[in-house]
């Protein structure tokens, strides 16, 4: 009876402008967030408004090109739906579920509207976990929560795509969950490298990516991200297993958000933004939680335009999350990698109710250590290190060696810098931390500390090169 319904509604383009198509329909009106398809379903639009009885406008999910005043169009009954189940597992789709992936089309799955409503008040879980990555700097410094929301903020080539890849391979490699990338607005190239990454890695069995590339209409980029959580939530409520969420990127979710809006004739906001910015960016992120049946954790990359905190799009997105990694042109180009500004991040979970009184105190001394370097760094300038106080001097030393040992190799860059990847537990992280606060590192030099795991492998470099200058001394005074 459905079918009969949908078939028989039918619709008359009126017009076209750009991505926007006004339809008529005589019969039915159809509701929002219908899908509507055209030319024998090669073009497919989304209806976001109700002009009067008979006309909708709608935004068109794929090219217009074909289509003109006089099309028929047809109402497909229901709204963008994405499919769910164990079959999609491994796979890479587009945001109409369309496998990209020069597969055949997964057969095991069900099909789910993507406009699904936040799991109510009563079914989130209210306890407080942290996630740990077995990245330093975020464990000790900002550390995640287990289905909370964490962001990477950052400018064009600081390190986000990098960092979010490193977090995938060890969240599959070490938690037994399920991994989920949803690519909005990426680049093609971006796409088919993570794939074939991870797919070397091993990690493609308990993942599933979906892409909605920069080349794509903005109605389609706009989409990507409810159809990615659709399929998260199945995972979540159905299976009960924890998801691992990867947003890449979520400037971009708003971008195209902006130009639905602009192309829909609404009047613009601040900076040319959506006045119904803090609307859309909530109906996405409202929908990541912990509930009673598993957690969806996202970690998601914020792209901050001319590396301004202030853009509305970055200030918009900072007070969904529970965790904010703000990374640092300045220290990528001192070599700090991961670049995370260690003053400017900062997350909720850091108290010591729930990462503990060691961790909170040691978490303190180690960032009003570097706050102390920060301030001093303009008498440095000046006046040069040996003018400093003994007690100053003491505090950039051990603030300089806490910078290197916050920096890690990661799995992700093996093939470009040749060094191996180090995965490091919070435990072996905080000790380091402490032991370098302790002054216990001092006759170190500060290469010791740069691109190590554990601090063992400093003690392990210091005596082998104790070793050779050992070798070496009965030379020196012979020469002498």
């Amino acid at each position: 009876m459905e079918n009969k319904t949908s078939l028989s509604n039918l619709g008359v383009v009126v017009s076209v402008r750009g991505s926007v198509v006004d339809i008529r329909f005589d019969k039915h009106l159809p509701p929002i967030y219908s899908l509507l398809h055209a030319n024998e379903g090669k073009i497919a639009i989304e209806v976001l408004s109700q002009l009067d009885a008979h006309r909708v406008r709608g935004i068109a999910l794929t090219p217009t090109q074909g289509l003109a005043r006089g099309i028929a169009v047809e109402d497909t009954g229901g709204p963008l739906k994405a499919p769910v189940g164990k079959g999609i597992l491994s796979r890479m789709f587009d945001v109409f579920g369309n496998a990209i992936d020069r597969q055949a089309a997964p057969t095991d799955v069900q099909w789910r509207t993507v406009h699904q409503a936040p799991p109510a008040l009563a079914r989130r879980s209210t306890k407080s976990e942290i996630f740990e990555t077995g990245i330093k700097v975020i464990d000790v410094l900002v550390p995640l929560e287990r289905g909370g929301k964490a962001g990477l903020f950052g400018g064009a080539g600081v390190g986000k795509t990098v960092l979010l890849t490193e977090m995938i391979h060890n969240m599959i490699g070490h938690q037994e969950g399920i991994s989920i990338f949803c690519g909005i607005g990426e680049r093609c190239r971006e796409g088919e490298e993570l794939y074939r990454d991870m797919k070397e890695a091993g990690v493609l069995p308990n993942m599933v990516m979906v892409f909605g590339q920069m080349n794509e209409p903005p109605g389609s980029r706009f989409r990507v991200g409810h159809a990615a959580l659709t399929m998260a939530e199945y995972f979540r409520d159905d299976e009960h297993r924890d998801v691992l969420l990867l947003i890449d990127n979520i400037f971009r979710f708003l971008q195209a958000g902006m130009e639905v809006s602009g192309l829909m004739g609404q009047m613009p906001s601040r900076l040319g933004y959506q006045p119904t910015m803090g609307t859309e960016l909530s109906r996405l992120e409202e929908r990541i939680a912990n509930t009673d049946a598993g957690a969806i954790t996202s970690i998601q990359a914020v792209y901050v335009p001319a590396d301004d905190l202030t853009d509305p799009a970055a200030v918009h997105t900072f007070s969904h999350l529970s965790a904010s990694i703000v990374l640092s042109r300045k220290r990528a180009s001192e070599g700090l990698y991961p670049a995370v500004d260690l003053l400017q991040s900062s997350s909720k979970m850091a108290t010591p109710g729930i990462v503990g009184q060691r961790h909170y105190l040691l978490a303190q001394e180690i960032r009003r250590t570097l706050a102390q370097y920060e301030d001093l760094k303009d008498v440095i300038a000046m006046l040069g290190l040996e003018q400093l106080a003994s007690e100053d001097r003491n505090v950039v030393a051990r603030a300089r060696r806490l910078e290197r040992f916050l920096t890690q190799p990661f799995f992700a860059t093996e093939q470009f810098s040749g060094i191996t990847g180090k995965l490091v537990s919070l435990k072996d992280a905080l000790d380091g931390c402490e032991q370098i606060l302790h002054d216990e590192f001092k006759d170190y030099p500060e290469s010791a500390l740069y691109m190590i795991g554990t601090i063992d492998e400093a003690k392990e470099t210091k005596t082998k090169a104790g070793r050779l200058e050992v070798k070496s001394e009965p030379e020196v005074e012979h020469k002498g």
